[in-house]
């Protein structure tokens, strides 16, 4: 029984980091943190990182404190929440970084439909090169209206 409740916390945490997400990159990204996420929406950014990867180092602190006080002084559900996080860290970057700003030529030549509708989202955002008048600013729950062709 316990197994159980241990996936549907990880499960949960990485539903929620979808919210999260949606809401880190409107308020803060787009908000007071706009200064290191300004270079992200520029058309082309010289070297391979982007102040905007602070947010990977930024995102990794919560998931590394709930894994710690996951297992001290003893083993509970903290862990799990921690595990949810990872994974969705795991997700964005292969999402985010990989498919659709193709950092590395992973999945370049992709077919399927929810991944390119996903692509498609993230292009109209980036079309906004300033912090106003952003669109779609989740991750993997995109409006509708991107996977019509």
């Amino acid at each position: 029984m316990m197994i159980m409740t241990y996936i549907f916390i990880t499960l949960l945490t990485y539903i929620l980091m979808e919210v999260a997400t949606w809401l880190t990159h409107k308020y803060v990204m787009h908000g007071f943190l706009w200064a290191l996420h300004a270079d992200h929406h520029q058309p082309k950014y010289a070297g391979v990182f982007e102040k905007n990867d602070a947010f990977f180092v930024i995102g990794a602190i919560p998931s590394i404190t709930l894994f710690y006080y996951g297992v001290h002084p003893e083993f509970n559900y903290k862990f799990f929440i921690g595990l949810g996080v990872l994974f969705y860290g795991i997700t964005y970057f292969l999402i985010h970084d990989v498919l659709i700003h193709q950092r590395f030529k992973w999945f370049k030549h992709t077919k399927n439909k929810y991944l390119l509708g996903l692509r498609k989202a993230h292009k109209i955002h980036h079309k906004h090169l300033g912090k106003e008048h952003g669109e779609c600013f989740g991750m993997l729950n995109v409006p509708k209206k991107y996977f019509n062709r």
